[in-house]
């Protein structure tokens, strides 16, 4: 039988409040998913002025980092045709679903992926400083969730 970490709505909230923080310091408004470590939705927000499509594609970006186990920027780079792990053509697999634009990552905990987060409407680095400041608001609760168990 396993045993499977999942990410809640409480925590899912506090890393899309990381994301807007960020966004909101690059004025730019962003659409931002997160999903669980099956790369199932959990909680989305598109802050006004997000663009249409980035509904889509954050959402696509943050199951392609939860399902896949690694951000979406690493898997551009492997996509580069003649690179040593080359993965050209998997951003059509899964009927598309598969995004090799950066702004996705994993979210981890005790060195599990419980989830993944993904953000569109800016440019990929934008898009990819957002979700790590998602993932950083998390990490900031995990570890002091781990600090109180210890006292």
């Amino acid at each position: 039988m396993l045993t499977i970490s999942r990410l809640g709505q409480s925590e899912a909230k506090l890393i899309i409040d990381g994301a807007v923080h960020k966004a909101n310091k690059l004025g730019i408004p962003m659409c931002i998913a997160v999903v669980d470590e099956s790369g199932n939705l959990i909680a989305f927000e598109r802050m006004d002025g997000g663009k249409v499509h980035s509904i889509t594609i954050a959402q696509d970006k943050a199951f392609t980092a939860a399902s896949a186990r690694k951000g979406t920027h690493e898997f551009n780079q492997a996509c580069i045709p003649g690179h040593e792990n080359n993965l050209f053509g998997i951003h059509t697999a899964l009927g598309g679903r598969m995004c090799i634009v950066g702004g996705g990552l994993p979210i981890t905990c005790n060195g599990k992926v419980v989830g993944g987060i993904g953000i569109s409407s800016g440019s990929p680095e934008q898009d990819l400083g957002c979700a790590q400041a998602g993932v950083d608001a998390f990490e900031r609760l995990s570890n002091s969730a781990v600090a109180s168990h210890a006292l």
